[in-house]
């Protein structure tokens, strides 16, 4: 028998993913809660489930902390991330954080049962990268109270320290000197680092590190 808990503040996408999530199994008990709270409670209170569904954009709780909460509290119970907030960073920080998932809340009911029979094999899901949309398509998720740090949406300290520069102003050869590498490794950098943003260009990656509040203060 399966036993899953969506925790999601909105009744009607509550109700229809406890629904479609029916239909895993023959056998198969979905539990649900509108608050991290209570499901904190239930999960304290019940024998262990076999997967959580957990909504980023909760009711007094900021999303990022609540999955760190789980996967700290329970961390033999899987937990995978369902969200409206689907760019890049987010979904990177989610996977850092331990989450066994992410999967949007724009998939159909096919391609969002697909992916939970993926956690449930073991395996870890997040959405093709050809599909996430790019920063300027997606409104992100609201910025956390506590800064977010590089290493949370995939950035290497090197290319936190390339992007912290980039912020200052400085040329890419003005970079290199800093730093002491080649231009060309540079270019490399930046590129590593536009693609874990989610963006094409200097002037995009300064608008992220400004929507995400990615904390850069503790590189040099």
């Amino acid at each position: 028998m399966l036993k899953l808990l969506v925790v999601e503040d909105h009744a009607l996408v509550r109700e229809g993913l406890v629904h479609l999530l029916g239909q895993l199994d023959d056998e198969v008990v979905v539990r649900d809660r509108s608050d991290f709270e209570s499901a904190l409670e239930l999960l304290d209170s019940e024998d262990e489930f076999d997967l959580i569904l957990l909504d980023l954009a909760l009711p007094g709780i900021d999303g990022f902390v609540g999955l760190d909460i789980l996967r700290r509290r329970h961390p033999s119970v899987p937990v995978t991330v369902v969200s409206a907030f689907d760019d890049l960073p987010t979904v990177n920080r989610v996977m850092n954080l331990g989450a066994s998932g992410f999967i949007p809340k724009a998939f159909s009911g096919e391609a969002l049962l697909a992916a939970v029979r993926e956690v449930l094999a073991g395996e870890i899901f997040r959405p093709n990268a050809h599909a996430t949309p790019r920063l300027d398509d997606v409104t992100p998720l609201p910025a956390s109270a506590a800064a977010v740090q590089p290493g949370e949406i995939g950035l290497t300290e090197r290319q936190a320290q390339v992007l912290a520069l980039m912020v200052r102003g400085l040329s890419n050869r003005e970079i290199a000197e800093h730093l002491g590498l080649a231009e060309g490794t540079v270019k490399i950098h930046a590129t590593a680092v536009f693609k874990a943003l989610g963006v094409g260009s200097r002037t995009q990656a300064l608008v992220a590190v400004a929507r995400y509040g990615i904390d850069l203060g503790r590189l040099f």
